[in-house]
């Protein structure tokens, strides 16, 4: 019994190591390790020896130079990143500049921002331990730099000093080392040789933190399927096995882990095993100004820095990126304070090529101290060096590698001491002494130079005829007509497709860059880097030409590309044309082609105001056109994309429309649209976000299946609270199956849905079952319930909802149940329940069903209580005779002062019975104001009737439809008379064929229009 007791304590305490908190003497629960801190002198050196490597290591900071001498103290440039928990719900198949494009919509406000070194602090009001955290951000935004001012920090003793030992690691070095078999403890070694001493005994002692940067970089397979348990630091296996079995929680349960990675990557790690999403997203537009102001000392040259980048929307943008920052301030700094005379650089291409020329004079004043030589002459001394990078960039951007290897630089005929000349442009990242580590990394200092020099290189290979490398490139899309090389229009038309064709936009930078450095300006100042094209007016029209008809059938976001390159060609008619269709006041009028529909789609989601409404059918353009238009519902309120063909690519845009945050969508009407299973599923997983705000969804004509419904169901379950309406009608395959998924939805407590229609979907009473039961369990919000045409629900399913209806909590207005096969048993269900308690209905109907004049007797009971506040009921074609006329008009007599609306069209009414609801109308308390008869078989006869019933009581009547009875001139003569009356207030009168035309003028000054045709 001892031993067992025993036993049971150490898997408590286990337990509570593995969730990573221990208890304090005063029972107050403390973060993950704390209080673990050693007396051990001997390792307490050992870590402060480590500490003082980590501080060298991390103190200074490179900005595109790795040379010695050219690093920056990182406290002094350091600004701020800003970092929120959870991620920006940028699409991941789309290009990074294309998310910072989207991110920098969101209004940072309402996110809370974490310091880097609060990265494993809950937030306020939480009581939550995190022990793995997972940092998302896109391409040099900063998360290196966020590592090491976290590091940094702890080294000098500034921050987290209760964590005994930080552990830096980037996944660079860890792919030197993917086919070793060796320990964690071993791995320590090998990494922080100061961390030798360090045996298992002392390091169990720690508080520990892994710092695993660079996820994106890996060339390790993660698998954590694999079932393999590495639970003891001493024990060997490969390094994927190691890692898994750290993060999972296998290994050092307690240790801390932080990983970094950009977000296409980020999947790698189940979100099981992370505590803690977070995002670097970067500079505000205040942390921009601050880090020029920073970086430029002279306060009037950083003011001038500042206000052109302001200027220009695009390097606003891309200046969210700390390395960009970097790059702009290389550019308008060395512009600024030299003669170099010239417009500064609006368009992307244009200051990539001013970067480039400046890094090659920097290094040919370092290494050549040679005098000023022309752009011509500095690309030529360096053109073989620059076209080996241009290709090692492009070959290695096709296999998506953003970093390479000696043999990657030995591939493209480049030599490791060249390239780290252009320190600049080709950084060398590190070079160890480690026995297994004796090998270099080498990347570009940010992806967009590493596109930039792609598509010089791709653009010299056409200068230069490299006719097998643009057939390559190009494959089956090469078109030359007849000949051996394609004109220059026929070249960048190529690329384009080529682009397009990407599944997640991986070219779409470098084909921008491609379109711009055909511009004349930017060959001139790539010198001979680039050989002679022909930049003939005629050439360059047809190209600009080409981007403006070009079809796709790719994502809408991604086609907004090609405005972008238009803007890099100098081309800015598109711009301004939209700019000119905004300001219209006949905007219908004005015809928009696909490229006019993607620049306003770009501009409209980033303008600063918010659009109230973007319907589609509104603007005048092509099926295509309206499509290009759907990233526009990222900056609007409500959204009408009915009938205009979503599919997988559009439900990705919608999804992250309503993910991102803030979350302006509140109105989205998808009706009408051949809905897929897949398409649903991505619009649920939008629908499943926090940020979600959705009031209004409608989804009907959208052959919405079961499975649609179950992802529907679960995203509307995990996120109830904000969904007011939901339209799902004419979804014939949604069925019963269907419903009973969403009735989990309904049964929340959190669910607030007042409007929900099912009309046309085949249900049958089964859903009327799961209906009554959901509702009843959270009766209180639901306002109206649409079932009409669905012919099988029958009085059975009417039976049930019933019973929802005699809920005292039941607030239900309106109830229409047209076209279900109903007869006069359901009207008996329905007045018992409505008149069992107070009824919140007001409106009921039920035309279309065979309730004959037992069931409108039945009905009646409901209509004579006092309680009863109906303001519409109809029954049309519900087979009923004058009986019903009579039944009708003794309730209304009883309580008439409510209703407003009667609609009993298409029953064989006769004269007869219109005169009995006539004594009705006259009635002083009747306040009815739309009253529809077509379709009765009346004669003239009624026409005197309702007559001499207006004149008694004319002053709320504002609609009468009498279309389809045979009422002869001498009735519409009665009806016309009493429309000239100055104390009628009828506005519509609808009456067959061209009887009269009469108008005039009332005192709200509304014309009567009588008009001719069957409701």
């Amino acid at each position: 019994m001892e031993e067992t007791q025993t036993m049971l304590c150490k898997r408590c305490y286990l337990n509570r190591r593995l969730r990573g908190r221990t208890e304090s003497t005063d029972g107050e629960i403390s973060k993950p390790g704390a209080g673990l801190q050693t007396t051990d002198s001997s390792l307490q050196e050992v870590l402060d020896k480590h500490k003082l490597s980590l501080r060298r290591r991390c103190e200074r900071v490179t900005e595109g130079s790795d040379e010695a001498g050219s690093k920056t103290f990182l406290n002094t440039i350091y600004t701020e990143l800003f970092i929120t928990e959870g991620q920006s719900e940028a699409v991941n198949t789309q290009h990074e500049v294309k998310q910072l494009e989207t991110a920098s919509k969101m209004e940072t406000l309402h996110d809370a921002p974490i310091k880097c070194c609060d990265i494993f602090e809950a937030l306020p009001g939480k009581q939550t331990f995190i022990r793995v955290v997972l940092t998302n951000g896109v391409a040099g935004i900063g998360k290196t730099l966020s590592v090491q001012k976290f590091t940094l920090d702890w080294a000098e003793g500034l921050e987290n000093q209760d964590v005994s030992l930080v552990v830096l690691l980037s996944f660079r070095e860890l792919n030197l080392i993917r086919d070793e078999q060796l320990s964690l403890l071993r791995l320590l070694h090998v990494f922080h040789p100061t961390l030798q001493k360090v045996t298992a005994e002392k390091l169990a002692v720690c508080k520990l933190l892994f710092i695993f940067d660079g996820l994106d970089e890996s060339r390790l397979s993660l698998d954590f399927n694999n079932k393999e348990v590495v639970s003891d630091v001493t024990q060997k296996s490969s390094v994927n096995v190691l890692l898994t079995n750290l993060i999972k929680g296998n290994l050092l349960p307690a240790a801390l882990v932080w990983i970094t990675s950009r977000p296409a990557a980020a999947n790698q790690i189940p979100p099981a095993c992370v505590d803690r999403v977070t995002e670097v997203r970067g500079f505000t537009d205040a942390q921009k100004e601050e880090y020029f102001r920073r970086r430029v000392s002279d306060e009037e040259l950083s003011s001038r820095i500042i206000s052109h980048v302001k200027a220009s929307r695009s390097l606003h943008i891309m200046c969210q990126i700390p390395v960009f920052c970097w790059i702009t301030a290389t550019v308008l700094e060395h512009m600024l304070t030299t003669d170099q005379r010239g417009e500064l650089p609006k368009t992307l291409t244009d200051l990539y090529s001013h970067f480039l020329l400046v890094q090659t004079k920097r290094k040919k004043q370092k290494y050549e101290g040679g005098h000023e030589t022309s752009p011509q002459e500095l690309m030529e001394a360096d053109r073989d060096v620059l076209l080996k990078l241009g290709r090692l960039a492009f070959e290695q951007l096709q296999e998506g590698n953003i970093m390479f290897y000696q043999e990657d630089l030995e591939q493209v005929g480049l030599d490791a001491t060249e390239a780290s000349v252009y320190s600049g442009v080709c950084t060398e990242i590190f070079k160890r002494e480690s026995v297994i580590l004796q090998k270099t990394v080498y990347c570009f200092v940010h992806l967009s130079v590493q596109e930039f020099l792609a598509a010089v290189y791709m653009f010299h290979c056409y200068t230069n005829r490299n006719t097998e490398v643009l057939k390559d490139f190009l494959g089956k899309d090469w078109d030359c007509d007849n000949s051996d090389h394609p004109s220059l229009d026929v070249f960048l038309s190529g690329a384009m497709k080529k682009s397009l064709q990407s599944k997640n936009g991986h070219l779409d930078l470098f084909v921008r860059f491609l379109h711009g450095l055909s511009v004349e300006s930017n060959q001139r100042l790539l010198g001979g880097l680039l050989a002679r094209t022909d930049n003939s007016p005629e050439i360059i029209q047809r190209a600009i030409n080409n981007l403006k008809e070009k079809k796709t059938d790719t994502s809408p976001d991604r086609s907004i590309n090609i405005f972008h390159c238009l803007t890099e060609m100098n081309d800015h008619s598109v711009h301004q044309e939209i700019q000119e269709f905004l300001k219209s006041d006949n905007r219908s009028e004005k015809k928009l082609s696909e490229i006019h529909c993607s620049a306003l789609a770009y501009m409209l989601q980033m303008s600063e105001e918010v659009l109230d409404e973007l319907d589609l059918e509104k603007y005048n353009t092509s099926l295509e056109g309206r499509q290009r238009l759907i990233p526009a519902v990222r900056n609007c309120r409500k959204a009408r994309l009915s009938g205009v063909g979503i599919y997988e690519t559009h439900s990705e845009v919608l999804a992250s429309a309503l993910k991102s945050n803030p979350s302006h969508l509140r109105e989205l009407d998808l009706s009408h649209n051949n809905l897929r299973d897949s398409a649903v599923k991505l619009l649920s997983a939008g629908l499943d976000s926090p940020n979600c705000r959705l009031n209004v969804l409608r989804l009907s004509f959208c052959n919405l299946s079961a499975i649609s419904c179950v992802s529907l169901a679960s995203a509307l379950k995990s996120n109830p609270s904000h969904l007011r309406e939901l339209e799902l009608s004419n979804n014939k395959s949604m069925q019963d199956s269907g419903v009973k998924l969403l009735c989990d939805f309904l049964r929340d407590p959190h669910c607030r849905l007042e409007r929900l229609r099912l009309w046309g979907c085949r249900l049958s009473k089964i859903s009327c079952g799961s209906l009554a039961s959901a509702l009843e369990s959270n009766p209180s919000h639901l306002t109206e319930l649409q079932l009409s045409n669905n012919n099988e629900l029958q009085d059975s399913g009417v039976k049930l909802l019933s019973d929802f209806l005699r809920n005292p909590h039941c607030r239900l207005e309106s109830l229409r149940l047209s076209d279900c096969s109903l007869s006069g048993v359901s009207c008996g269900f329905l007045a018992a329940a409505l008149t069992s308690s107070p009824s919140h209905l007001r409106e009921l109907e039920l035309w279309g069903n065979d309730l004959y004049d037992s069931g409108v007797k039945l009905l009646c009971g409901f209509l004579e209580n006092p309680d009863c506040r109906l303001k519409v009921l109809r029954l049309g074609w519900c087979s009923l005779s004058e009986v019903s006329c009579g039944s009708l008009a003794s309730a209304l007599e009883s309580n008439p002062s409510h209703l407003r609306e009667l609609q009993l069209s298409g029953n064989k009414l006769q004269d007869s019975g219109v005169e009995l609801l006539c004594d009705c109308l006259e009635s002083p308390d009747c306040r009815l104001e739309t009253l529809e008869l077509s379709g009765c078989r009346l004669s003239e006869i009624s026409c005197g009737s309702l007559s001499s019933a207006l004149e008694s009581n004319p002053s709320h009547l504002r609609e009468l439809q009498l279309s389809g009875n045979d009422l002869k001139d001498s009735g519409v003569e009665l009806l016309s008379y009493h429309v000239e009356s100055p104390r009628c207030r009828l506005e519509t009168l609808r009456i067959d064929d061209k009887l009269i035309t009469a108008e005039k003028s009332l005192g709200s000054g509304v014309p009567v229009q009588v008009c001719s045709g069957v409701l």
